[in-house]
């Protein structure tokens, strides 16, 4: 039996066929994916898992698309959306959220509360366990300083709750990033503020935002790490003369100079071809190693 008319059957969510994973980055590149699937909850996540353990069948899984970019070969398995396992809850000053949650939402929902502490991520376009997988952060704050605890699968399907202390958090960094865990879910801690003032400060961010950084094209947001907390990616590529400099449809950024654009239907090796150039010629200038922020699968 097909494995799409088996994973009906089980009725775990919304299954789709030979999916274009253009559809679900935001860079808009991506070739086919076997099966895209979309499980409505937690336990049908579950039951997906160990159907794809038991048939020996790989699978990625995928959060809002904002930090990964897939190569245009068929990817051959399924990619797993977290998108409907998105439940929040709030308890006072904490914050139970599940990871297909998108940031963005969480951050407006959070201030329409009068509750402060995660205004820096209200321009982050991905969802809560991507945030939690990389330490997402901006205005010099982050995911681990609002964390509480981060309930996870284990490498057995075992559901675990790791207290921050376990999560190995540093900048642009987490546990994740070595462990083969699933994030399902988050609790987060924040104080209690004055809407009003949490509302006009996310505002003058989401201003600045618009005015800095290449918001009418598809990216990715930052593409590389800053080396250090004086040392700028985007002001070393700029300092090169890269800014506008394009390979195929892929343009560093004539606003930002740390963003690369899809402008013109670029594909994913066009975006790959780039960020490998500016590496080169960084290292090359500076003897500094970029480091990429995005995940490049199936290359």
């Amino acid at each position: 039996m097909k494995l799409k008319s088996v994973l009906q059957e089980m009725n775990i969510g919304d299954i789709k066929e030979n999916e274009e994973m253009s559809k679900h980055t935001t860079y808009k590149v991506g070739g086919e994916c076997s099966l895209f699937v979309t499980p409505s909850s937690i336990d049908n996540l579950i039951c997906l898992l160990k159907k794809l353990k038991e048939l020996n069948i790989k699978y990625k899984i995928l959060g809002n698309g904002s930090n990964v970019i897939f190569s245009s070969n068929k990817y051959d398995g399924v990619i797993i959306n977290l998108c409907k396992i998105n439940k929040v809850e709030i308890y006072g000053e904490k914050v139970y959220v599940e990871a297909g949650y998108s940031l963005i939402k969480l951050t407006n929902l959070c201030a329409n509360n009068g509750l402060s502490g995660i205004e820096f991520a209200s321009g982050i376009p991905g969802a809560v366990g991507g945030a939690i997988y990389m330490n997402a952060g901006a205005y010099k704050s982050d995911m681990s300083e609002i964390i509480e605890d981060v309930t996870i699968l284990d490498e057995n399907l075992n559901i675990k709750t790791l207290k921050k202390d376990e999560l190995d958090f540093s900048y642009r960094h987490s546990i994740f990033m070595e462990k083969n865990y699933i994030i399902l879910s988050t609790v987060i801690n924040l104080n209690k503020g004055k809407k009003e003032d949490i509302v006009e400060l996310m505002n003058n961010r989401r201003q600045r935002r618009i005015e800095s950084q290449p918001l009418e094209y598809p990216s990715a947001g930052s593409v590389f790490r800053n080396p250090s907390e004086t040392i700028f990616s985007g002001k070393l590529i700029e300092d090169l003369g890269l800014k506008g400099y394009s390979i195929g449809g892929a343009k560093v950024s004539e606003k930002h100079a740390n963003f690369i654009v899809n402008y013109n239907n670029a594909t994913a090796e066009d975006i790959m071809s780039l960020i490998s150039f500016i590496k080169e010629k960084v290292k090359e200038k500076y003897n500094i190693e970029l480091k990429v922020e995005q995940e490049f699968v199936n290359f």
